[in-house]
């Protein structure tokens, strides 16, 4: 009998790094459960027998539990959440509005902690282990003059904080939470960028890739004596000048 796949949920999958992580880890013979406010309608990502689709704000609890609900009956397992949803707000620091602040906490923090607390019950039940593997920042770790981006920061920086209470808290469960930290990535996000502005924001001048994105992930979900790790995929920016 051949060994059951696995299944991995990623959030903010319909474009971009979301959408590269989905093509991957089915590159890896993983199920997939992809949510987005509308993946539906992706260009990049589509509904098969290997993919199921949610749409939903991944900071409302009902669509944490409605991408839950979905990997159980479609698949029968939750093995790996990639928590990639998240939205960057750049502004002065006085700048930013109340409802800038709510969207920030709902998508970035909230958007985490739902999904996370279901995976991990899921996890728990099954007794197999899993990997949780969340998207932060490398600009939590070391802010760049000029690059304001303060509130977002707040968000990211307790995402790693979480990330390896986390992982203490679940490792004897064989739960592993970990995180990839990017700088400056080539997504459709920074189409406007002028390409001087994306290479001098890491001391290597180069942007990294999608691809290199989701690398980083599948070794950290598959890696399975790696936790509480922050993974820096940034050209070098979180640990020095330049």
């Amino acid at each position: 009998m051949s060994e059951k796949r696995k299944t991995a949920i990623v959030t903010g999958a319909s474009q971009g790094i979301g959408a590269g992580l989905v093509r991957a880890f089915l590159e890896h013979g993983y199920n997939v459960v992809a949510n987005s406010r509308q993946v539906s309608q992706s260009s990049e990502v589509a509904a098969s027998n290997r993919v199921g689709l949610v749409d939903g704000d991944i900071g409302d609890p009902a669509t944490a539990a409605n991408i839950v609900e979905a990997a159980l009956s479609r698949f029968g397992s939750i093995d790996a959440l990639v928590n990639n949803a998240g939205i960057f707000i750049a502004k002065p620091f006085t700048d930013y509005t109340a409802e800038d602040i709510k969207a920030l906490v709902s998508t970035n923090v909230e958007g985490f902690l739902y999904i996370t607390q279901l995976s991990i019950k899921q996890m728990l039940a099954q007794k197999t282990g899993g990997s949780v593997v969340t998207i932060t920042a490398a600009l939590a770790r070391n802010p760049v003059r000029g690059f304001t981006a303060t509130v977002p920061m707040i968000t990211k920086g307790g995402l790693e904080t979480v990330t390896q209470h986390l992982a203490m808290e679940y490792a004897k469960d064989g739960i592993r939470v970990n995180a990839v930290a990017p700088g400056v990535v080539n997504t459709p996000l920074h189409k406007s960028t002028p390409r001087e502005v994306m290479e001098s924001l890491s001391p290597m001048g180069k942007p990294s890739s999608v691809k290199e994105i989701a690398d980083a992930v599948m070794y950290l979900t598959e890696a399975t004596t790696v936790t509480g790790d922050i993974l820096y995929v940034d050209g070098g920016a979180h640990f020095g000048r330049w």
